[in-house]
Protein backbone atom coordinates (compact mmCIF):
# COMPACT_ATOMS: atom_id res chain seq x y z
CA UNK A 1 0.00 0.00 0.00
CA UNK A 2 1.57 3.60 -0.87
CA UNK A 3 1.57 6.73 0.98
CA UNK A 4 -0.64 8.51 -1.26
CA UNK A 5 -3.48 5.38 -0.20
CA UNK A 6 -3.77 6.75 3.25
CA UNK A 7 -5.09 10.14 2.00
CA UNK A 8 -8.61 10.62 2.70
CA UNK A 9 -10.19 12.78 -0.36
CA UNK A 10 -13.89 14.03 -1.08
CA UNK A 11 -14.87 15.97 -4.10
CA UNK A 12 -15.73 19.48 -2.97
CA UNK A 13 -17.48 22.24 -5.43
CA UNK A 14 -17.09 25.64 -3.28
CA UNK A 15 -20.15 27.95 -3.98
CA UNK A 16 -21.98 31.18 -2.89
CA UNK A 17 -25.88 30.26 -3.80
CA UNK A 18 -27.39 33.37 -2.32
CA UNK A 19 -27.74 36.80 -3.37
CA UNK A 20 -26.82 39.99 -1.22
CA UNK A 21 -28.65 42.88 -1.27
CA UNK A 22 -27.04 46.18 -1.82
CA UNK A 23 -28.87 48.40 1.04
CA UNK A 24 -29.40 52.14 1.16
CA UNK A 25 -26.03 52.98 0.65
CA UNK A 26 -24.37 51.12 -2.00
CA UNK A 27 -27.85 50.79 -3.55
CA UNK A 28 -27.58 54.29 -3.97
CA UNK A 29 -24.31 54.03 -5.88
CA UNK A 30 -25.37 51.52 -7.96
CA UNK A 31 -28.65 53.18 -8.89
CA UNK A 32 -27.21 56.89 -9.73
CA UNK A 33 -24.14 54.67 -11.86
CA UNK A 34 -26.89 53.34 -13.88
CA UNK A 35 -28.41 56.62 -14.38
CA UNK A 36 -24.95 58.20 -14.98
CA UNK A 37 -24.33 59.82 -12.22
CA UNK A 38 -21.76 59.42 -9.50
CA UNK A 39 -22.19 59.96 -5.81
CA UNK A 40 -20.05 60.26 -2.37
CA UNK A 41 -21.07 60.19 1.27
CA UNK A 42 -19.54 62.79 3.97
CA UNK A 43 -17.99 61.34 6.93
CA UNK A 44 -18.02 62.28 10.46
CA UNK A 45 -14.87 64.29 9.68
CA UNK A 46 -15.98 66.04 6.61
CA UNK A 47 -14.18 63.79 4.00
CA UNK A 48 -16.25 62.50 1.38
CA UNK A 49 -15.85 58.95 0.65
CA UNK A 50 -16.39 57.92 -3.03
CA UNK A 51 -17.40 55.16 -3.40
CA UNK A 52 -19.71 55.72 -0.68
CA UNK A 53 -18.88 53.23 2.94
CA UNK A 54 -22.16 52.40 5.13
CA UNK A 55 -20.42 53.40 8.33
CA UNK A 56 -17.95 56.23 9.33
CA UNK A 57 -14.21 54.66 9.21
CA UNK A 58 -13.59 56.57 12.19
CA UNK A 59 -16.28 56.53 14.42
CA UNK A 60 -18.98 53.06 13.11
CA UNK A 61 -22.02 55.40 12.97
CA UNK A 62 -23.98 54.93 10.23
CA UNK A 63 -23.26 57.82 7.17
CA UNK A 64 -26.38 58.72 5.17
CA UNK A 65 -25.41 62.35 3.99
CA UNK A 66 -24.91 61.35 0.32
CA UNK A 67 -23.24 64.05 -1.99
CA UNK A 68 -23.67 64.19 -6.12
CA UNK A 69 -20.05 63.84 -7.81
CA UNK A 70 -18.69 64.67 -11.47
CA UNK A 71 -17.74 61.56 -13.95
CA UNK A 72 -14.14 63.40 -13.73
CA UNK A 73 -11.08 62.38 -11.17
CA UNK A 74 -7.44 62.72 -11.41
CA UNK A 75 -5.27 59.33 -11.29
CA UNK A 76 -3.16 58.77 -7.92
CA UNK A 77 -1.15 55.52 -8.73
CA UNK A 78 -1.63 53.42 -11.77
CA UNK A 79 0.02 49.96 -12.74
CA UNK A 80 -0.04 48.99 -16.58
CA UNK A 81 -1.43 45.68 -18.13
CA UNK A 82 -0.26 44.62 -21.17
CA UNK A 83 -2.07 41.28 -21.59
CA UNK A 84 -5.08 41.71 -20.52
CA UNK A 85 -7.22 38.35 -19.23
CA UNK A 86 -10.60 36.96 -20.07
CA UNK A 87 -12.59 38.79 -17.35
CA UNK A 88 -10.97 42.34 -17.37
CA UNK A 89 -12.93 45.25 -18.41
CA UNK A 90 -10.41 45.82 -21.19
CA UNK A 91 -9.53 43.44 -24.31
CA UNK A 92 -6.52 45.63 -25.14
CA UNK A 93 -3.57 47.38 -23.20
CA UNK A 94 -4.97 49.82 -19.78
CA UNK A 95 -4.30 51.11 -16.91
CA UNK A 96 -5.68 49.88 -13.43
CA UNK A 97 -5.79 53.05 -11.25
CA UNK A 98 -6.66 54.48 -8.17
CA UNK A 99 -9.04 57.63 -9.22
CA UNK A 100 -9.69 60.19 -6.75
CA UNK A 101 -13.42 61.59 -7.90
CA UNK A 102 -13.00 65.65 -8.15
CA UNK A 103 -15.02 66.85 -5.01
CA UNK A 104 -14.32 63.03 -2.84
CA UNK A 105 -11.67 62.44 -0.61
CA UNK A 106 -10.72 58.92 -1.38
CA UNK A 107 -9.98 57.26 -4.42
CA UNK A 108 -11.44 54.28 -6.12
CA UNK A 109 -10.10 51.46 -8.12
CA UNK A 110 -11.28 51.39 -12.05
CA UNK A 111 -9.21 50.69 -15.23
CA UNK A 112 -8.21 53.97 -17.26
CA UNK A 113 -8.06 53.79 -21.59
CA UNK A 114 -5.09 55.87 -22.34
CA UNK A 115 -4.00 54.30 -25.43
CA UNK A 116 -0.66 53.97 -24.37
CA UNK A 117 1.68 53.27 -21.19
CA UNK A 118 3.25 56.35 -21.71
CA UNK A 119 0.38 58.47 -21.21
CA UNK A 120 -0.04 57.24 -18.26
CA UNK A 121 0.67 59.87 -15.22
CA UNK A 122 0.16 60.38 -11.64
CA UNK A 123 -2.13 64.00 -11.71
CA UNK A 124 -3.83 62.56 -14.78
CA UNK A 125 -7.58 64.03 -15.40
CA UNK A 126 -9.76 61.64 -16.33
CA UNK A 127 -13.32 61.37 -16.67
CA UNK A 128 -15.56 58.36 -16.54
CA UNK A 129 -16.64 56.48 -19.54
CA UNK A 130 -20.15 55.13 -19.31
CA UNK A 131 -21.13 52.07 -20.33
CA UNK A 132 -23.37 51.37 -23.52
CA UNK A 133 -25.39 49.84 -21.47
CA UNK A 134 -26.25 50.42 -17.60
CA UNK A 135 -27.58 47.72 -14.92
CA UNK A 136 -26.47 49.38 -11.00
CA UNK A 137 -23.48 47.95 -11.09
CA UNK A 138 -20.01 49.00 -11.08
CA UNK A 139 -19.48 48.08 -14.62
CA UNK A 140 -21.51 50.75 -15.71
CA UNK A 141 -18.15 52.57 -15.62
CA UNK A 142 -16.65 51.13 -18.95
CA UNK A 143 -13.27 52.39 -17.82
CA UNK A 144 -12.14 55.99 -17.53
CA UNK A 145 -10.72 57.68 -20.22
CA UNK A 146 -8.06 60.93 -20.43
CA UNK A 147 -9.62 64.23 -19.97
Amino acid sequence: MSREDDVLRAEFDLEFTYTRSTGPVIGRFYTDLRDGKLCGIKASDGRVLCPPQEYDPVTAEDLSEFVSLPDTGVVTVWNWVKQPRAKHPLQKAFAWALIKIDGADTPMLHAVDAGSESAMKPGMKVKVRWAKERKGAITDIACFEPA
